[in-house]
């Protein structure tokens, strides 16, 4: 059987030399450490040249070989460092609004709509307008207002919930401003709230809200700051 060397003179190259002949004219010279890599293997010194077992070698690198014929491929593990490098990543697309706080952000505009009608119809009708009336819708948004501040997981679900919360806090403003009028005996025009800047902007925040929800992305709008 053939002994397997390979030779330390410049790059590694195979060498397969009988074992008689290498036997008689081997000296050990030293012990060949590989960077990195735990252990150590003999080093022989023929006819003014190098030499290592290629067994030892490919244990000592973790490589593996294989014969065909007179040809011997040593094949060595694929290292962290020399791995192809990653394509840098692009910009990374927003995660876009989470299913739970979609449900709960739809939910409390809801609220905040049928509170709105209550007051517009109110108005219109000449109906009167308590702190009690205003108290239930007001708990109601209050509320759905909450559980949609804990289904926040993403960005987009903050940056939309602080628009939400701009939202429910111009609706307390138009009723407050109702109540009031209300309080003072002061008369109300059926029509009052038709050019009524609070409820413009509830209705125009309203829009955005409802068009960011169909899309599932957050888009900002000065109309909900």
């Amino acid at each position: 059987m053939r002994t397997k060397l390979f030779s330390l003179g410049g790059l590694l190259a195979a060498l397969a030399i009988p074992g008689q002949a290498w036997s008689q004219a081997a000296q050990l010279s030293g012990i060949l450490v590989v960077s990195g890599q735990p252990g150590q293997t003999p080093v022989l010194h023929i006819s003014g040249r190098s030499y290592v077992s290629i067994e030892a070698l490919a244990r000592l690198t973790n490589a593996s070989i294989s014969f065909e014929g007179d040809q011997i491929t040593l094949t060595l593990p694929t290292s962290a460092g020399s791995a192809p490098p990653a394509a840098a990543a692009g910009p990374q697309p927003s995660p876009g609004f989470s299913k739970d706080f979609m449900k709960a952000g739809i939910e409390a505009m809801s609220v905040i709509r049928e509170w709105r009608g209550a007051i517009v119809n109110a108005v219109k009708n000449g109906y009167p307008v308590t702190d009690e009336f205003m108290a239930n819708y007001r708990g109601q948004a209050a509320t759905s207002l909450r559980l949609a501040n804990v289904a926040v997981s993403t960005d987009s679900d903050q940056s939309a919930f602080q628009l939400l919360s701009n939202e429910l806090g111009t609706m307390q403003k138009l009723s407050d401003k109702v109540l009031a009028a209300r309080k003072d005996m002061n008369y109300i025009s059926p029509d009052a709230l038709r050019n009524d800047p609070l409820n413009q902007q509830i209705l125009t925040c309203a829009r955005a809200l409802a068009a960011m929800a169909a899309s599932g992305q957050f888009q900002d709008d000065g109309s909900c700051n």
